[in-house]
């Protein structure tokens, strides 16, 4: 995710994993990583543009690289993605805030048990040591432990909606 973010092309993760330096390669972002969540089924990013087209951009090199990764590894070809992604504008603060939340626990709010499961939460809950933007959100926070807070309170939330959803669902005709 990293090394894909720049304006420069970076050409292939595999010559490029024979490099001495890989840090030189990343020039200026496409798009800061706000947060993101990478479930063995799906994946959500939280994008703040930097460039213009940054974020077609950078999915454009994420879905390809995984894909030719994915198909050289299990000596396959064509599309692993079904569809195009999606893409929701950021229209208000408190949908940061809780789109935040959503994202970091997406494994969580999928009840997804899985040890591959990759996530953003680290960075806002505990080790700041990331490569996330997390000042854009934890900015509005007095600490790292109030946020956390927020987070977990809004994931009780989702999960008790989607109890609901479901159980309302068994009434429905279709």
């Amino acid at each position: 995710m990293q090394l894909f973010n720049t304006i420069t092309p970076i050409g292939s993760l595999y010559e490029l994993s024979f490099a001495k330096d890989v840090t030189t390669v990343v020039n200026k972002p496409l798009v800061n990583f706000v947060a993101y969540c990478l479930n063995p089924n799906h994946f959500h990013f939280l994008l703040q543009q930097k460039q213009d087209c940054g974020v077609s951009e950078i999915m454009k090199r994420l879905g390809a690289g995984y894909a030719g990764f994915f198909n050289l590894k299990y000596k396959r070809t064509g599309a692993l993605f079904s569809g195009k992604y999606k893409v929701k504008h950021v229209t208000d603060n408190d949908y940061l805030l809780h789109l935040s939340a959503y994202v970091n626990l997406n494994d969580r709010v999928h009840e997804i048990n899985s040890p591959i499961v990759r996530s953003s939460w680290g960075e806002y809950s505990e080790n700041p040591n990331g490569f996330c933007k997390t000042s854009i959100v934890l900015k509005q926070f007095k600490s790292k432990k109030d946020y956390t807070t927020f987070a977990l309170d809004s994931l009780k939330l989702m999960l008790d909606r989607k109890a609901e959803d479901k159980d309302l669902s068994a009434f429905l005709i279709d």
